[in-house]
């Protein structure tokens, strides 16, 4: 299995890039989570689980048996590569309204 499809089995799963972008600005609540993404509840336990044991996440405690999750270096050095697709896509985007090759 190449690099790329190593990592792609990580993050390549619907959803995990958005949860990742979205824990870049600091760890955040399972409930805000779902409602800053809109995701459904299902979904987001899965890949939050997946990410998890992939060692891009982890689960900081809180009182109230809730709890946040956060970044480790792992998930934190996707940055780079989040900030990269994003421009693809802006870019993406400006070549489809420009109709040119």
């Amino acid at each position: 299995m190449s690099d790329l499809a190593a990592a792609l089995d990580i993050v390549g799963a619907r959803w995990a890039l958005l949860i990742v972008e979205q824990l870049l600005d600091g760890p955040q609540r399972y409930g805000d989570l779902q409602r800053n993404l809109g995701m459904g509840t299902n979904m987001l336990a899965t890949r939050l689980r997946e990410l998890e044991a992939a060692g891009v996440l982890y689960r900081l405690p809180l009182r109230h048996n809730t709890r946040a999750y956060a970044l480790t270096p792992r998930g934190l050095a996707l940055r780079a590569t989040i900030d990269a697709l994003g421009r693809w896509g802006e870019n993406g985007s400006e070549h489809e309204a420009s109709d040119e090759p």
